[in-house]
């Protein structure tokens, strides 16, 4: 007959405890997001639908970001961190779409499932599948409301884009020109079309002070503009910032992308014209519903997932379909 001590029993039942917490950790789906920047609301918002996500499903998440729009290097490090860690999922919004793909090829190569949200990459097929706008889409959308807002009457343009060569940012600003009806790229052309209508335009790289400045400059070289795209709404509110400093907000519109709730305010404060409005939490959350189904039973997802954009308007126009700020301001990002 043996007997235990109360001391060796309380260490017989940690040591199970311990022996069942590494068994579920290791059973436990490993997902990776890596986004372009932490300091976009855009972004914020993806990775709280992704943790709220993973949370519900029992996986773990690990958050990434570049330092800044463009930062292809830092995205490359997270990935091959999140891959050590033991990911078997990488969702990705890439920086620079072609320096992304060798780091995505060496890890689809380890058996990593990659996803690309919001931003593809170039080429698209890349990634094993894309959880995003249409982002042409959403362009047209914009397009055609300035279109039927100026009824005919002559258009001076300024297009604050992101940065050369962005699929994102071709998409959005050649779909603004076809809404428009004026001479545009097809959607998979990644260069930015000119026609003679837009006079002035800028990279503002989606940043609040970069638009103020290039409409700023824009300003400087065409002081008629009547009209302003712009690649999103932290870059409209810059551009608002410089209209108004320069007394001409009341004269020109600006038309934007995102649909994010201060977007949505700018909007209904008459700052923003229309909106396209895009959803971050469910690309988000599709994504980690995506990685937690390939981790516990291997089937990849595969193409294009188009997750949905709405025109919100502060005034409908004639022949647009578009919503109310108050239906705007019900979904800022947060439609599942």
């Amino acid at each position: 007959m043996t007997t235990t001590t109360p001391t060796l029993r309380k260490l017989s039942f940690l040591l199970a405890l311990a022996a069942g917490a590494a068994a579920h950790a290791a059973d436990q789906p490993v997902v990776g997001l890596v986004v372009k920047t932490e300091t976009n609301p855009f972004f914020v918002k993806m990775i709280e639908g992704a943790t709220e996500s993973a949370k519900a499903k029992g996986a773990k998440l690990l958050s990434a970001a570049g330092k800044a729009d463009g930062d292809n290097a830092g995205q490359v490090t997270a990935m091959e961190n999140m891959i050590t860690a033991g990911a078997k999922t990488i969702l990705i919004t890439p920086n620079d779409s072609k320096a992304i793909v060798p780091a995505i090829k060496k890890a689809r190569a380890l058996g990593v499932m990659v996803i690309a949200l919001d931003s593809p990459a170039d080429p698209a097929e890349a990634t094993d599948a894309l959880f995003a706008t249409d982002n042409y889409k959403a362009g047209i959308l914009i397009g055609e409301y300035a279109k039927a807002s100026f009824a005919g009457k002559p258009v001076k343009i300024a297009t604050l884009d992101l940065f050369p060569g962005h699929p994102v940012g071709a998409q959005r600003h050649n779909g603004f020109l076809k809404g428009y009806g004026l001479p545009t790229k097809e959607q998979k052309d990644n260069t930015l079309a000119q026609p003679a209508e837009v006079v002035c335009m800028a990279d503002s790289f989606g940043d609040r002070a970069k638009g103020q400045t290039a409409m700023e400059n824009c300003l400087q070289k065409n002081p008629d503009i009547n009209l302003v795209y712009t690649i999103n709404e932290p870059a409209a509110a810059g551009a608002y910032n410089a209209l108004k400093k320069a007394g001409k907000e009341k004269g020109v519109m600006i038309v934007s992308v995102d649909g994010g709730c201060d977007g949505i305010r700018d909007v209904m404060a008459g700052k923003i014209a229309a909106t396209s409005q895009q959803y971050p939490l469910k690309m988000a959350a599709m994504g980690v519903e995506a990685g937690v189904a390939y981790a516990q039973g291997g089937k990849k997802v595969s193409g294009y997932t188009d997750t949905g954009v709405t025109l919100i308007a502060g005034k409908p126009v004639a022949g647009v379909d578009s919503k109310d700020t108050k239906l705007g301001l019900d979904l800022c990002w947060g439609k599942k």
